[in-house]
């Protein structure tokens, strides 16, 4: 064999074994995303489960209040399908954006809640509903990291993915870029609270 012939076939060799290795690495952070998306959805599902022994808790003090305890149910059960759809497509913009909606719905009405509580001094009281806020409230705060780590982790294989020349692998392979978890609260939403005296 001429020495052309030994030079393409070792280039293709480099080849194959650097396709392999991008195709690796990017396995790799694809499924440090999977996991960082999974944390996320234990969170929730904590979150969920917990929401309806605190409307039931609630429904005993607060008894003209269904309106509210409905649409904290309903709320719950939206966002516990849209974390279903989710969890079987992680990382796709629509899922995300239906997670968030649901979510920030969610969170919407169990603000409502909380709000309302706070008429009911005999509620505000109970030892159980006590418990529950507490547990929401770690769960929230579990959640928030959950999901800094989860848009960590989607940087780090976007940053990957889109680097030349791995992004040539990256787009044969159907290694697609994947997005954020993005805040879903207004910019007045966001602001700090102004406090006047």
């Amino acid at each position: 064999m001429s020495t052309t012939v030994w030079m393409a076939i070792g280039v293709a060799v480099v080849v194959v074994f650097w396709a392999a290795a991008v195709h690796n690495r990017l396995r790799q952070l694809r499924n440090r995303v999977d996991n960082a998306f999974a944390q996320i959805d234990v969170q929730l599902k904590r979150r969920h489960d917990l929401i309806p022994n605190l409307v039931e808790v609630a429904r005993g003090y607060m008894a003209h209040e269904s309106s509210t305890l409905e649409a904290v149910a309903r709320a719950r059960g939206q966002a516990a399908q849209a974390a279903a759809h989710a969890r079987r497509h992680p990382g796709q913009a629509a899922a995300m954006a239906s997670l968030a909606g649901a979510e920030a719905a969610l969170g919407s009405s169990l603000g409502q809640l909380m709000v309302l509580t706070e008429s009911y001094p005999d509620l505000k009281a109970d030892a159980q509903m006590q418990s529950l806020s507490e547990e929401i409230t770690s769960t929230e705060n579990r959640l928030g990291f959950a999901r800094q780590a989860y848009n960590d982790e989607i940087l780090a294989y976007n940053d990957q993915a889109s680097q030349f020349p791995d992004l040539l692998i990256a787009r044969l392979i159907g290694f697609a870029h994947l997005d954020m978890l993005q805040a879903t609260e207004s910019a007045q939403e966001r602001a700090a609270p102004q406090v006047r005296f």
